[in-house]
């Protein structure tokens, strides 16, 4: 724990509060950050884990074979985070393809989709947020699996 710049000095026993720095750790697993920090009265306690602790992200050739079979000729080549059809994550937490726990995915590569309608889901914080497609398009290429951690402007699918 730290005292802020500025702050009233802290009494010389100071009691850690051990539950706030346990929920700030699975915090930090549910929602698939590295760091976190709390302050409250002028005490500052963060948790923070080593990147080498976080899930390694799959590599193209660790995706399922029917994902990569329909990705077009050369998508795999080009930086996804840079195509035009490319569907970014607004937040940081966890991706979940379809509506509930064994349900079919809201869409498939080569599915054809409209503006609006829903792609997949991402947990933020006990909170569901449907993402929905930008734009109308063929769906080329899904990116993440069910499960899986994002980052804020993570590439997820793309669209053409």
């Amino acid at each position: 724990m730290a005292r802020k710049p500025g702050s009233p000095s802290m009494p010389k026993t100071l009691a850690v509060d051990h539950d706030v720095i346990r929920d700030l750790a699975k915090l930090l697993d549910e929602t698939g950050l590295t760091e976190i920090e709390f302050e409250r009265d002028g005490v500052s306690i963060r948790v923070a884990r080593h990147a080498a602790a976080a899930a390694p992200r799959p590599r193209a050739e660790a995706l399922p074979a029917a994902t990569q079979a329909a990705a077009t000729p050369g998508a795999a080549s080009v930086d996804p985070a840079q195509h035009p059809g490319a569907v970014t994550s607004p937040m940081v937490g966890t991706v979940y393809r379809g509506p509930a726990p064994g349900a079919r995915p809201f869409v498939e590569v080569g599915t054809q989709v409209r503006t609006g309608e829903p792609l997949l889901i991402i947990e933020a914080m006990k909170t569901m947020n449907q993402i929905t497609a930008p734009r109308s398009g063929t769906v080329i290429q899904i990116l993440v699996e069910d499960g899986q951690p994002v980052e804020y402007g993570e590439p997820l699918m793309i669209i053409e």
